[in-house]
Parts: C-alpha cells; structure tokens; sequence
C-alpha cells in the first residue's frame, strides 16, 4: 500500500507543470493551475481591501498608478490574462504586495521611504516579480510535496517500530530538517529572483535600476535604528526568509551591469 501511494505521489509529480521564469530562465514545480491563482488573488485582495484603509490622497494614487502602469507595459505579456489594479492602502507599514492577475497594493509608509520614482519602482518590479515567478504557487506546492512525503515517511515509521512515539519524533525532525534545508533557503531564492526581476522591470520601464541599491541601504538604516541588525549573524540569516541586506545589496550592485544597458535604452521613452 505504501509502496502504491508513493508510486501516485511520484506520477502526480511527473504529470504536474513545470513552469519557466520568462524573465530568469529557472524551472519550478507548481501544482496549481494559473485559473487556480487566479481567483485566489481575486479573493485576497477583495478580503485586503475590506480590511485595509484604502487612501484617498489623490497625488500618492496618482504617482502608484502612473508607476504600475509603466511596469504592466514593461511586463508586457509575461503575466497573462492580467486585469492591472493599482491601490494605496493609508498605513505606516514599509510594505507592498502584488496578487495573481495583477492586483498591487502599496502602502503608504513605503511611499514615504522611497524618496523618488525609481525606488518606488524597484518595489513594485519586485512584488510584480513574485507573481510573474509564481513564488506562491511554487511554495503551496513545495509545502503539498513535503507534508505527502512526510505523512508517508511517519506511516512507514510508525509500521515498522509499532510506536507512536517513535512517528513523533520522526515527524519532529522532518519538519525540523526540511524547514531549514528546504523551505527557508527557497524563500530567500525567492526574494533574491525577485530581486533581480524587479531591477530588470524598473530598467524597462526607464527607471534607474540602481535605486534598489540606495533603497536596500534606506531599509537597512530602518531597521538599524529599530535594533534589528542583530538579525543578521549567521543564525538570524539561516533562519530568515530572506536575504540579509547586506547581501541582497551586495548582489544588486553585481547585478547593475546587466540591467543598466536595459536602462540606458528605455530612459526617456515613456510619456506619463
């Protein structure tokens, strides 16, 4: 019995899409069809938007639009049956998020921070990037692929030992192992893809891809001033989903002399 569920486990995998990164090349594993992303996107951002207070500043709505729109023309057909919609959301947080088919929200303490267009543009790249990645389909079917093989792994323990005690223990360290050796160093490729798909689509779009260098080094000062560079030691970056800014900024600034030609080609080409 074991022996046939593992064999379904792997035909599954077999018959599952591999997709490919239009912009980085690298192939993943995801289980969801783009149908299946799509309407969970819808769903979220409707339920964000009951939640969040949206802005009604005319002049931030203005500049988040203008922004997004060039990135969706950059984007082009990467992000099929995509419906663009771009909101600002009244709060403190230095944060942004884009959503299956399009959906971006920015909000309006990130405004603040990014001093000027470029920046700001880097953010939004970057959010937009995990969708075009489908980063969150790919982690939905990284956590699918683990619990199976985990749950499979635990049955087989528990057969041969007879001890439910023994599956714990064994569930413990799988989750252990697989959360340290898998699923974190995924996440922190994630951002780091992110990263570099985000500087490419600001390049695109004719805004100067070495802001996300002097972004990465504002945050940085942010969370220094909050007491958070001790996060960074070797424990804190294991543990973290994602790249210590050090070295997120180390690898933007390895990264410039690729993308900045794309810059130097679209600079001026847009009309807002």
């Amino acid at each position: 019995m074991k022996r046939l569920a593992l064999l379904l486990l792997a035909a599954s995998l077999a018959l599952a899409g591999c997709y490919t990164n239009p912009v980085t090349g690298r192939k993943s594993l995801v289980l969801l069809s783009q149908g299946e992303e799509l309407t969970l996107g819808a769903q979220s951002f409707q339920q964000i938007r009951e939640k969040e207070k949206v802005s009604a500043d005319p002049a931030s709505n203005a500049r988040v639009t203008r922004i997004g729109q060039r990135i969706a023309k950059a984007v082009g057909n990467e992000l099929p049956d995509a419906k663009w919609e771009f909101v600002v959301f009244d709060s403190n947080q230095l944060n942004a998020f884009a959503l299956p088919g399009g959906k971006v929200g920015v909000y309006t303490g990130l405004i603040k921070l990014a001093e000027n267009d470029s920046e700001l543009a880097i953010v939004m790249g970057h959010e937009i990037g995990h969708v075009i990645a489908r980063h969150g389909a790919e982690r939905m079917s990284e956590a699918m692929v683990i619990s199976g093989v985990g749950a499979l792994g635990a049955a087989a323990v528990e057969a041969k030992t007879g001890d439910a005690a023994t599956r714990q223990t064994f569930e413990l360290a799988y989750g252990g192992l697989t959360t340290i050796g898998r699923v974190l160093p995924h996440s922190r490729g994630n951002e780091s893809e992110a990263d570099r798909m985000g500087a490419i689509y600001a390049a695109r779009a004719g805004y100067d891809p070495r802001a996300s260098i002097t972004f990465w080094q504002k945050m940085m000062a942010q969370k220094q001033a909050a007491g958070g560079a001790a996060s960074e030691g070797k424990l804190g970056a294991l543990l973290s989903t994602h790249p210590a800014d050090t070295t997120r900024i180390a690898d933007l600034k390895a990264l410039m002399p690729s993308v900045l030609p794309t810059y130097e080609q679209n600079k001026g080409k847009f009309n807002d």
